[in-house]
């Protein structure tokens, strides 16, 4: 039975949830292998709205095991908040693994998330404030709180102790706020743990021997290529990898043993925070597609910006992660767009490429080149074949898998779960 990576090619907020919980039925195991709190993934299921930011996409599909891997970084109080809201829905959470592995969010990752960025002004990265990145550079530095940790509290507390002596400098003499104590912080981190104790495994021997077992694996990215720390568009990426590669050092699986890397895009494109964006639309156009598509992010409800479906970004996550598939979203968006650009290659500096500058100053002055594709009036949220579809539509896919250089296996047209066009299966 196949492992399967499902990513996103953009800058995030494709659709990765839809598409995770569509694989679930025939899915054992769900794995979110990097990230936090930070990504939220909308899943809608007969009507029903869930908006996951820290939990697997599978925790919505009975039978399947959630697994929330090493490369993760959790916010415990997060966590709980999200299990009692789904629990009170009826939402059976119980099978829910956490890796002993995985660092832990602390009090005061949160707290140098908000002064940092907010210190940066002009330069700030446009982070979600919620400790992410600071809690990624202490487990890079060394000093990082990780789950196992919760569970002898003399450790803690030496750990806690470490990472606080060089934060309160900061803090104190640098931001001008208070210091934070050993003593709070502890308590706050063990206000869950013996909640926490019964979900926290070994996720690599587990997920290595489901393995064995024949059964299917889904590793979900938290967030997508163009925010990947490695291959994004840096600085202004998120601090883990979300690549495919990510899959593999962020749950402990080799990569031998991934059989697919799905890909998810918008029909157009998206992004929140800050950095370089060649396809942004700040007119008109662009507010209809934030209207239309309802583009405002699952986590911090701050609008995206949006522009035209980027195929040079698309290619180069197809380069970057090796994709096998396309899972393509929200084409029912354009859905009255008279004609719809795509940009195909860029323009930087008078030289046309079509592949991604290796230059970030680059990337931020390339100016777009478009092919312009007839649009369509028809509602299609009702097709669930490839020819429901009206020609133009139809051409309009055919384009974008040309461009894009990956087939396209699933085609979304609305929010939920069963408004999805399948052209080639993922699993089987």
């Amino acid at each position: 039975m196949p492992a399967v990576v499902v990513l996103g090619a953009q800058w995030g907020d494709e659709g990765k949830g839809k598409a995770t919980d569509q694989l679930g039925g025939r899915t054992d195991v769900v794995v979110k292998f990097n990230g936090g709190n930070n990504a939220g993934h909308t899943v809608v299921i007969e009507g029903e709205k869930y908006a996951l930011h820290l939990l697997p996409s599978g925790i919505l599909t009975p039978g399947v095991v959630p697994v929330i891997a090493n490369g993760v970084v959790v916010d415990i109080e997060v966590l709980f908040q999200e299990i009692d809201a789904l629990e009170k829905r009826g939402v059976d959470t119980s099978r829910l693994l956490v890796s002993s592995a995985a660092h832990v969010i602390a009090p005061y990752n949160r707290t140098m998330d908000k002064v940092t960025e907010r210190f940066l002004g002009k330069r700030r990265i446009g982070t979600t404030g919620r400790g992410i990145g600071p809690t990624y550079a202490d487990k890079i530095n060394r000093i990082g709180i990780r789950v196992q940790d919760l569970f002898d509290e003399n450790i803690l507390r030496q750990k806690i102790e470490g990472a606080l002596d060089q934060k309160n400098h900061l803090l104190v003499k640098i931001y001008n706020r208070r210091a934070i104590t050993v003593d709070e912080t502890l308590e706050d981190l063990l206000r869950h743990a013996e909640r926490l104790r019964p979900h926290v495994a070994d996720t690599p021997q587990y997920l290595n021997r489901a393995l064995d077992e024949g059964r299917t694996l889904v590793f979900e990215a938290g967030q997508a290529t163009m925010l990947d720390v490695d291959h994004g568009t840096y600085p202004f990426v998120t601090s883990s990898a979300c690549t495919a590669g990510g899959a593999c050092t962020g749950s402990g699986v080799g990569p031998t043993r991934i059989d697919r890397v799905v890909a998810v895009a918008k029909a157009y494109t998206t992004r929140v925070g800050e950095g370089p964006f060649p396809t942004e639309l700040l007119d008109e156009q662009g507010e209809w597609l934030r209207q239309q598509g309802g583009e405002y992010g699952t986590t911090t409800g701050r609008p995206r910006r949006t522009g035209w479906y980027d195929a040079v970004v698309v290619r180069y996550a197809s380069l970057v992660n090796g994709l096998t598939d396309l899972v393509v979203t929200k084409i029912d968006t354009l859905t009255g767009l008279d004609r719809i650009p795509v940009c195909v290659a860029y323009d930087v500096d008078g030289r046309r490429t079509e592949d991604m500058p290796i230059d970030q100053s680059d990337f931020h002055h390339a100016k777009p080149v478009y092919e312009h594709l007839d649009g369509w009036t028809e509602d299609i949220s009702g097709a669930r074949d490839f020819d429901d579809l009206p020609k133009a539509a139809q051409r309009y896919l055919e384009f974008l898998e040309d461009v894009s250089g990956t087939r396209i296996s699933s085609v979304g047209v609305g929010p939920g779960r069963e408004a999805t066009i399948i052209r080639h299966e993922l699993l089987g």
